[in-house]
């Protein structure tokens, strides 16, 4: 018996869990697994919306013969994505549906020929066009750099499901609950975030796009390719997606740091428990060499306030630091107060550099760095409490 869902009428989930691989992309830990999800529309003509990993491959033919039976053939695959945790199964499905048509744009198939050499039985489709399988008629959107150039969605107008590919998804697997009504949300809420500032968040402005195309459908259902199908609640995964792409952040702050015999840590939690005193609850402090940078990414996301601080490490700052903040250059998130501090032995460079990412950044200084040599004393500490009293007044602001 293999394990089907029926999303709504003749439309099937035949997605898998994979809780083997640790990381995603070989960069973003998946501590919780993750699931790739396809779907099955079962109509007088039968469309595949995206494949699965291609280690999944044999689990997923199974599922899609359990479906229309060992007789028919798939007529349409309909890639709304190209990545190869999508896309793996690509050749397997036209070794044993030949006649299958992949259906993309011109984007897509350009990858589609360098990843798996396939030019024939193409079908291509712009945005706002439409594909009739009968009962239900599809419309396609594009939605380029959300997160790659070929990407788009898939409407199904007659059962106002909208396939949208990695958009709206979550790290995760489907641990008995596919539906966003059959799972405690207070789990993926913080996966969906670390899926989204990870994976997606660079492109935040691509995803703002992506809503205004969307915006006069009559969605009933999301279907992502990673993690919950949204049947109950679709407002709710579409609202917190609207929120992280506009950075929109809680009340709270995150301090991260990089210490080698604990003179920053210290300054780190006494900063924490000054801005702790002033009545603020949602604080993180991270310590960069330990925590992977795919969960500082994500608290960046979720806060508000940003307090960084780094001894020095031949006239820099130390590397899990340097590391973070390249990639926060990278990635681009607006919006933030930022906080720094640092210490040092016989020359700086922690601070330093820190302040030259607080140029590049260009969030809002809530107070001037403070720079301590060797182990902080009292001097320090008080500078430490102006940092966290500047912070705490910026976050309560009203």
């Amino acid at each position: 018996m293999h394990h089907t869902v029926k999303v709504k009428e003749n439309v099937h989930w035949i997605g898998v869990n994979d809780r083997k691989t640790h990381l995603f992309e070989n960069l973003w830990p998946l501590d919780n697994g993750i699931s790739y999800n396809s779907y099955l529309i079962d109509d007088e003509k039968v469309a595949l919306i995206d494949t699965v990993n291609y280690s999944s491959t044999e689990e997923y033919l199974d599922k899609i013969r359990s479906v229309i039976g060992g007789d028919r053939s798939v007529d349409y695959l309909i890639v709304n994505h190209m990545e190869p945790d999508h896309s793996g199964a690509i050749r397997a499905l036209v070794e044993t549906y030949p006649n299958v048509r992949i259906v993309g744009n011109v984007k897509t198939f350009k990858i589609v020929e360098a990843y798996y050499g396939y030019k024939d039985n193409l079908y291509e489709v712009k945005n706002g066009d439409e594909l009739d399988l009968g009962q239900h008629k599809l419309k396609f959107f594009s939605t380029p750099w959300v997160h790659w150039p070929e990407t788009m969605m898939t409407y199904d107008q007659s059962e106002k499901i909208l396939f949208s590919g990695d958009a709206f998804g979550s790290f995760g697997s489907l641990d008995g609950g596919i539906f966003d009504d059959e799972i405690n949300f207070n789990f993926y809420e913080d996966e969906m975030r670390r899926y989204f500032s990870n994976i997606v968040g660079k492109y935040s402005n691509m995803v703002q796009k992506a809503f205004k195309k969307l915006g006069d459908l009559d969605i009933q259902v999301v279907a992502s390719t990673h993690g919950p199908v949204w049947r109950n609640n679709p407002e709710k995964v579409l609202s917190l997606y609207d929120r992280w792409s506009k950075f929109e952040t809680e009340t709270g702050v995150v301090i991260i740091f990089g210490s080698m015999y604990g003179n920053t840590e210290k300054m780190a939690d006494y900063t924490a428990r000054k801005i702790a005193e002033r009545g603020i609850k949602n604080i993180r402090v991270r310590d960069a060499s330990k925590t992977h940078l795919s969960h500082l990414i994500n608290d960046v996301w979720r806060f508000k306030g940003v307090i960084l601080g780094s001894a020095a490490y031949n006239a820099g700052m130390m590397p899990p630091m340097e590391h973070f903040t390249k990639t926060m250059e990278h990635i681009n998130p607006k919006n933030h107060y930022l906080g720094l501090f640092g210490s040092y032995s016989w020359t700086g460079g922690g601070v330093k550099t820190l302040n030259n990412f607080a140029e590049n950044i260009d969030w809002e200084m809530v107070a001037d760095p403070v720079d301590v040599k060797g182990v902080p004393d009292e001097e320090a500490f008080k500078g430490c409490e102006t940092l966290a009293n500047a912070m705490a007044d910026k976050l309560l602001e009203k």
